[in-house]
């Protein structure tokens, strides 16, 4: 199976916005996830990602900057036993409150819609890694309007069962730059996973495009025992 370039994706989009990567390395020991955000205005770039426990939170890089926090103050990543969640916004926190409660990933997204910020309607994308026994499965999830349409939310939920070595999936919240922005379409890529942590960290920071990238998580879990290792790269230092 051929898979789609990572790199060539993000080199080739000016703006998809926020972007979900979760996959399996080629050697097949570790589980990979990374997120990272992007912005146009001085709100949305004015952030970092700080670790918080055994996950992140975004943070203002400078306070007396910050405008509206509502939509871009949050924790994208937390941890919940066996599960790590990442998701673009506070429904990190409905998963994981979901979870605690023994709903699925997909019953606890249905208290949850797009983000009201209209004309975009920016899509809330999540995904769920669940690393136990050895073994490594996970899902992704996107809640979008019906094509700008609020009234109508579409929800769509997709699930891998012991992922390929060197295969990942990439969802992200906009199909290109726009206005108003056009929410992604379509099931989630099937793109390469390759490369140590930190040469996988090096190549999706690089690809993204220099005026508006923010900040860039990543993650590898060993799958035989589940720890971890972290990357954090922010654009303000």
């Amino acid at each position: 199976m051929s898979y789609l370039s990572l790199e060539q994706e993000l080199k080739n989009n000016a703006y998809p916005g926020r972007g979900i990567v979760i996959g399996r390395t080629p050697d097949g020991a570790h589980a990979v996830t990374a997120y990272f955000i992007m912005g146009r205005s001085q709100n949305s770039r004015n952030r970092i990602f700080a670790e918080e426990g055994d996950g992140i939170r975004t943070q203002a890089f400078d306070p007396s900057k910050l405008e509206d926090p509502s939509l871009i103050i949050y924790a994208p990543v937390r941890v919940l036993g066996n599960d790590t969640i990442v998701t673009n916004g506070d429904q990190t926190d409905t998963v994981y409150e979901g979870l605690s409660s023994r709903l699925t990933f997909e019953q606890s997204l249905r208290s949850r819609e797009f983000e009201p910020d209209a004309p975009n309607y920016t899509p809330r994308i999540s995904g769920l890694l669940h690393v136990a026994d050895g073994q490594f499965h996970y899902a992704m999830s996107i809640l979008k309007s019906n094509q700008g349409d609020p009234s109508s939310c579409l929800r769509y939920t997709f699930t891998y069962e012991n992922p390929k070595a060197g295969e990942g999936r990439f969802i992200h919240t906009y199909m290109h730059d726009g206005d108003p922005l056009p929410s992604f379409e379509g099931e989630p890529k099937i793109v390469d996973i390759s490369g140590s942590i930190d040469e996988f960290a090096g190549m999706l920071w690089n690809s993204l495009n220099e005026d508006n990238k923010v900040s860039l998580f990543v993650r590898y879990i060993r799958i035989s025992d589940g720890t971890f290792t972290t990357r954090i790269i922010n654009k303000n230092q």
